[in-house]
């Protein structure tokens, strides 16, 4: 049982480091956005806006998803016969947040080269305007 809690504070621990290191992240991401965001157009507003509401939506299913881990009945409480179990639960949540990070990385990565292309475009389009 002690193995147990161990485990369930281990997943805690590495999903509160998680945790604060994608607010950090967001923070700085924000941060670099409200700078681009000087010379604000209508259009660059809705960006803005619907940039809050994913960040607003992700921390919410990160809070949700905390909520559940740190409820979950197999990091708990547990006999030894189980723990197996929770530990192969433990690292296949693991491993599910590793993914979900990287994912997480690749859809900023689209973020920031669609801002990117909006630019551009409109660069060229005061460019053929001239």
């Amino acid at each position: 049982e002690k193995d147990a809690l161990c485990s369930g504070l281990e997943v805690l621990e590495k999903a509160r480091l998680w945790y604060l290191q994608r607010l950090e992240e967001n923070r700085a991401r924000q941060g670099c956005f409200q700078t681009q965001q000087s010379g604000v157009n209508p259009r660059q507003d809705g960006a803005a806006e619907a940039w809050s509401c994913l960040i607003r939506s992700r921390i919410q299913r990160v809070n949700g998803s905390l909520g559940s881990v740190m409820t979950e009945p197999n990091v708990t409480s547990g006999s030894s016969a189980s723990l197996p179990d929770a530990v192969t639960d433990s690292d296949l949540r693991w491993q599910n947040t590793g993914l979900a990070q990287e994912v997480s990385n690749k859809n900023r990565k689209i973020s920031l080269l669609e801002f990117e292309k909006d630019a551009i475009l409109e660069q060229l389009d005061e460019l053929q305007a001239r």
